[in-house]
């Protein structure tokens, strides 16, 4: 298995509130994030940062490797953390209303689970086809399966950043979580929709099929997202399965 990743601040934002992580437990089981943080001066880089960092150290105590007990744990956490964010934003006034999308893999043996909570998205590309494995909770989205907007509307929509579930507003925590079989040549992709509104998925798709190192394959979607404008802050995680599991 090999990992890289790559963030960016944009061509429009005075500093980065994405943050990026990769972890391993004591079963070598691994766990990667990214968090795409919001809220107004310093909270969104503070909530996208505890996040990671928090959910990063208390995955590195564990030693499970057993896939279902890893989705218990996932979940419990995700909820503890959203408690400490909230009481942070209460306790600190120029933190108040900040609040952090997550998306995460955790990879043991031959299986991963996704989670995700707003509009920051899981990608897998297998055989040559992408297939987004995460659901946007964001107005947009939710506009499009009602059918009051088309895809392609969406894409123009001018409140489609604006996002139904998040990490640190509200008390309770509604996180999707499903477990994937992975295989091998899998590409994993993690990413904040700083690439995604900008990089369309036949494009991102392009770049993964490249013969080039992972890390490249990072920055070249990084590249992309500026030369179409940047407005945003820019993460990509990419995950390679290069290794056949024995028979």
């Amino acid at each position: 298995m090999e990992f890289a990743y790559r963030t960016d601040i944009g061509r429009r934002r005075p500093n980065n509130q994405d943050y990026v992580g990769i972890f391993k437990n004591q079963s070598e089981a691994t766990l990667a994030l990214v968090a795409d943080g919001m809220g107004g001066h310093r909270g969104g880089d503070v909530a996208s940062e505890m996040a990671v960092s928090h959910l990063g150290y208390a995955f590195e105590k564990t030693d499970t490797a057993e896939i279902e007990s890893i989705v218990r744990w996932l979940i419990f956490e995700l909820q503890q953390e959203n408690d400490v964010i909230l009481q942070k934003a209460k306790q600190y006034t120029d933190l108040s209303g900040m609040g952090t999308t997550v998306v995460a893999v955790i990879i043991s043996g031959t299986r991963f689970v996704v989670a995700n909570i707003g509009d920051s998205r899981g990608y897998l590309y297998r055989n040559g086809h992408l297939v987004q494995i995460t659901e946007d909770h964001s107005l947009v989205n939710e506009l499009v399966k009602h059918g009051e907007l088309t895809p392609d509307e969406a894409k123009r929509f001018p409140q489609r950043n604006v996002i139904t579930r998040s990490l640190g507003v509200s008390s309770d925590v509604d996180a999707d979580v499903t477990i994937y079989d992975m295989e091998y040549d899998d590409y994993l992709l993690l990413c904040s929709d700083g690439l995604t509104n900008m990089v369309d998925n036949e494009d991102i798709a392009a770049v993964l099929r490249q013969d080039m190192p992972i890390g490249s394959k990072a920055q070249e979607l990084i590249l992309k997202a500026n030369a179409a404008g940047g407005p945003d802050n820019i993460s990509a995680l990419i995950i390679h399965q290069d290794r056949r599991e024995p028979q």
